[in-house]
């Protein structure tokens, strides 16, 4: 199935509750899920004490859509990965349509991490995240909620929870609870960039 041409009906398939993933043998289709994992956009945020250090110490800048296929490949660059090179494809016509995007942080000139997501109205929806430097990832998600939270977004969508989003004081909702918070979010106009 070919998608990359289709920049609408991936939206909206987005915009529905589905995201794009690769199997073992690189065939793109759509997923759901009976449960999501949300990165909260209010109080119940939370970060190690540790990383409150790192935050203050100001050793990352950060950036929107500075290196986006940088962030693309770093996010695809693991063992096993869900992001195939037509996904990837996929993500940078989403990106040169004003869908997608990096929130990125750097040491200096050099790529310390980042988070590859799709913004829909109200909604922030995390693909994939990845650091090349200790902390890069950690303070760009951090900082991206501070953005998030700034820009009027009210739906931070991380898809699949893990111990890692967890310190971060991710949860999990059942796709009915979720798909009354997307279809809120879809309502508001943000701009992400």
């Amino acid at each position: 199935m070919e998608f990359a041409g289709d920049i609408e009906s991936i939206i909206q398939g987005y915009a529905q509750g589905y995201f794009l993933m690769a199997d073992d043998l690189d065939i793109l289709s759509w997923y759901s899920s009976r449960q999501r994992a949300l990165i909260p956009l209010d109080h119940r945020f939370r970060y190690p004490k540790s990383l409150r250090r790192v935050l203050n110490q100001e050793r990352f800048s950060v950036a929107i859509n500075r290196d986006f296929l940088a962030v693309c490949q770093g996010c695809a660059d693991r063992e096993t990965t869900w992001i195939s090179p037509e996904l990837m494809k996929i993500y940078y016509h989403l990106y040169q349509a004003g869908w997608a995007h990096s929130f990125e942080t750097w040491q200096g000139d050099e790529l310390a991490g980042g988070i590859l997501g799709i913004a829909i109205g109200g909604a922030f929806i995390g693909e994939s995240m990845f650091y090349r430097i200790p902390d890069g990832s950690k303070v760009a998600m951090v900082q991206l909620v501070e953005h998030l939270k700034a820009r009027g977004y009210v739906l931070f969508d991380a898809q699949m929870q893990n111990p890692h989003l967890a310190r971060f004081g991710a949860y999990k909702v059942n796709n009915k609870d979720y798909q009354v918070l997307l279809e809120k979010a879809l309502t508001l106009s943000c701009v992400f960039a």
